[in-house]
């Protein structure tokens, strides 16, 4: 018995390095970004976001990885059915994510997903006769991420979607716009 587990072992080994030597990508990258945040929701105007996100390559077509970004832009919220009209509201996520690359070429689209932790918090809300402020409580909540891309060489552009619900009478989904590029993760030469 001792004999067919090493052996096992032995052709899985094989075959794992094997398959390691002949990705046309290094495994281990970091995806540096900056983009335009468009929030959701009445009242609300676009902001500006930062991400970076560690992945790592199962093979040349799949990347796991962990996006961690934040999202400043001002929020609308609905108060008394009158809409209000917000300062400034930040949105943090921590997510695990997900990308199919479709080729091994210079461009490679791409498409993903992500899901994990959301965190927003929002003041200073303002209507339009009157100043009042609304109390919005800083949220956690579970959220998801779809997007697509492509990157060129080590640059990389990305639309996505968080959906990271409602909180109060606010409504924390955004559409996120990136450009940026990646360390590591390059071509073996």
């Amino acid at each position: 018995m001792k004999k067919i587990y090493t052996t096992a072992i032995a052709i899985g080994a094989v075959i794992f390095a094997n398959a390691q030597s002949e990705l046309t990508f290094k495994p281990f990258k970091v995806d540096i970004a900056i983009g335009y945040a468009l929030p959701s929701g009445s009242g609300s105007k676009a902001g500006a976001l930062v991400a970076i996100e560690p992945k790592y390559a199962l093979n040349d077509n799949l990347t796991l990885g962990l996006r961690m970004e934040t999202a400043i832009t001002v929020q609308g919220a609905v108060v008394n059915d009158e809409i209000k009209e917000g300062d400034v509201k930040g949105s943090g996520s921590y997510l695990a994510t997900a990308d199919y690359y479709f080729n091994t070429n210079r461009f490679r689209p791409f498409v993903g997903a992500g899901a994990g932790l959301y965190t927003n918090a929002s003041a200073d809300l303002t209507g339009e006769a009157t100043t009042e402020e609304v109390e919005a409580s800083r949220t956690r909540k579970f959220g998801f991420a779809p997007r697509v891309g492509f990157e060129f060489g080590h640059f990389r552009t990305a639309i996505e979607y968080n959906v990271a619900g409602k909180s109060a009478t606010l409504n924390n989904n955004y559409l996120g716009i990136k450009l940026g590029f990646f360390i590591g993760g390059g071509r073996y030469e």
